[in-house]
């Protein structure tokens, strides 16, 4: 049962927190009161140090589509494993990648890979200020692009500092310049109006507006049709790049949500599952943008190198995973995810406990609120739903189901019905136990 101070989980944790601050390399890893460790993989299934084995419903955070150790996957990179990890040189493989990429999402015609979905939103957000020769960009209140100090304004916004107007360009690390909060313009999530006011208002200035279209923080609330086609009209209008951030929400189909919405991107910021479980970013465009990057003539306009960039184990494998990735697979995720969001529903209703899912495709997350969730305000628990949140984790991992402390789950190829099954059984347990 966790906790357990006698276990070899926080036996570890002791020992890490001698070498690292507070004991680990990542913050949405961590747990109270300690977290718990990864022993190994396979399929939809993982097993801690201390032999307990449970249902993965974080999937490293959406990135394992395929689950852990797929036989594909375990081949691909055994095989680049004997020739080499990463050269000094370009590779086939990259090639290969970028080639189908650029066949699946329509308005990316060229693309540059880096290591992480935070060097693509940095790279994107880079390439638009050279192409635009404009400092500002705009991203919408709560939504998490990475780490790179501009896309982080605003993204854990409280009650406390939101205000009852229009969002405002807060921090979210301690120590970042004000020059940085100048130059993000927050806009309100969904909010059609809202957003095109403050967007015209500013946008002489702006380089880029920057969306993820299901973004996770804010609810895991799908973008409207109508905003997005908002967004498209006003940054035509404006003069500024339209970015997705479709780290994410590239698992929702074979286009992503682009493929979804039919709203064309100027610039798309890959990363997570393109990777077959190595790390990866890449940030694509139209061909006009992505010359920003091109060195042929000398030094480009962006330079962007890395050293672990397009290496051939992420690409090889990136390559297979998602040509695994193919219309039954996503029909198969659809499915379970339905099941899923449809049978935790269920589970509150027959409980009495007010809560909802939202999510789509192979996403969903779980609020303790019956209220509607339109945006990122909407989305933020108050003290008994966080409260209430971490229960159900507490009590999810005990009956043998791994989910993000936040309430998200990503599902994976190699889940079945039952898995799925056993999932909301668990859930439904874990709420029953929560009104005793």
């Amino acid at each position: 049962m966790f906790p357990d101070e006698t276990s070899r989980s926080s036996a570890l944790y002791q020992e890490a927190r001698r070498f690292m601050p507070g004991g680990n390399t990542r913050t949405t890893v961590f747990l109270k009161p300690y977290p718990i460790y990864a022993a190994k993989g396979e399929g939809c299934r993982v097993w801690d140090v201390d032999g307990i084995q449970r249902i993965d419903c974080i999937n490293n955070f959406t990135a394992a589509i395929h689950g852990h150790a797929h036989p594909v996957l375990v081949r691909e990179a055994m095989d680049q494993l004997r020739l080499g990890t990463a050269f000094g040189m370009p590779t086939q493989s990259e090639i290969e990648l970028a080639k189908l990429l650029t066949e699946r999402v329509a308005s990316v015609e060229q693309l540059r890979f880096s290591n992480s979905g935070t060097e693509a939103v940095m790279n994107a957000i880079k390439a638009a200020r050279a192409f635009t020769s404009r400092p500002v960009i705009a991203k919408c209140e709560g939504s998490y692009h990475g780490t790179y100090d501009f896309a982080e304004v605003s993204m854990d916004s409280t009650a406390a500092n939101w205000g009852n107007g229009a969002p405002r360009s807060v921090p979210y690390s301690k120590g970042t310049p004000q020059g940085v909060l100048d130059d993000v313009v927050v806009i309100p999530f969904n909010d059609v109006d809202g957003a095109a006011e403050i967007l015209r208002a500013r946008g002489r200035d702006l380089a880029a507006i920057l969306v993820d279209p299901m973004p996770n923080r804010a609810g895991l609330m799908l973008a409207t049709p109508e905003y997005l086609s908002m967004l498209r009209e006003v940054a035509d209008e404006i003069g500024a790049l339209l970015i997705f951030d479709e780290v994410i929400s590239f698992r929702l189909g074979q286009s992503g949500a682009q493929g979804l919405w039919g709203v064309d991107a100027d610039i798309t910021c890959f990363g997570k599952i393109i990777g077959g479980g190595f790390p990866v970013g890449a940030t694509g465009g139209r061909a006009e943008i992505m010359q920003v990057f091109d060195p042929t003539e000398g030094k480009p306009a962006v330079p962007q190198g890395g050293t672990f960039s397009a290496n051939p184990m992420t690409m090889r494998c990136g390559r297979a995973a998602m040509e695994m990735l193919d219309e039954a697979a996503f029909a198969h995720l659809d499915n379970l995810g339905e099941r899923a969001r449809a049978g935790i529903d269920r589970a509150f209703r027959d409980t009495g406990i007010e809560g909802q899912t939202t999510g789509y495709a192979s996403l969903l997350k779980i609020h303790f609120t019956a209220a509607p969730i339109t945006s990122y305000r909407t989305a933020q628990p108050d003290a008994q739903a966080a409260s209430r949140l971490a229960r159900l984790n507490r009590e999810l991992l005990n009956r043998g189901v791994l989910m993000a402390s936040y309430g998200l789950m990503a599902l994976s190829t190699p889940m079945t019905v039952d898995d799925i099954d056993d999932v909301v059984a668990a859930v439904a347990a874990s709420l029953k136990s929560m009104t005793e």
